[in-house]
């Protein structure tokens, strides 16, 4: 009788870690990432088309003539593509970015903290304009404040 009992014991343990194992595996599995989470990359892309269209006409950000020169050399469309590239890969989809590093690419421009707030003012309206949940916007920021170091000049 114990024979049995033990053997029945072992028989619902295993079937209990199996059941776990499938569920923390189905759970692991059914976790998106940002890039799940913000739709994909026509979303990605409507987001950055306004968001550039913002930076491009901001007359704060065109008072530095840095940042004005600096459109002629990457005019818009190229920012677009670019930029909607390197959101989509960090947060986790499938493009791959080939532009500059943050650094090289912004360094020449000697964009000031302002400037840096103004760009994340603009960025926020575009978020809210197509309704992007405040968890993806907390996580997009996360991902735009790591870049800031590469970027804001420091005087």
């Amino acid at each position: 009788m114990n024979k049995n009992r033990s053997s029945i014991a072992r028989i619902i343990m295993l079937i209990a870690f199996v059941c776990l194992f499938f569920n923390t595996t189905n759970y692991f599995a059914q976790q998106k990432t940002l890039y799940q989470r913000l739709g994909g990359v026509r979303p990605i892309s409507l987001v950055v088309d306004d968001f550039i269209d913002r930076l491009v006409s901001n007359d704060a950000l065109n008072a530095n003539p840095m940042i004005k020169a600096g459109r002629e050399h990457s005019p818009a469309p190229y920012l677009k593509v670019q930029v909607t590239n390197l959101v989509c890969q960090v947060t986790g989809g499938p493009c791959v970015y080939t532009g500059l590093g943050m650094k090289e690419s912004h360094m020449h421009l000697n964009i000031t903290e302002m400037e840096w707030q103004v760009m994340r003012d603009e960025f926020k309206k575009s978020l809210d304009k197509f309704g992007v949940p405040e968890k993806e916007q907390k996580e997009l920021f996360d991902i735009v404040e790591s870049t800031k170091k590469d970027i804001v000049q420091k005087k």
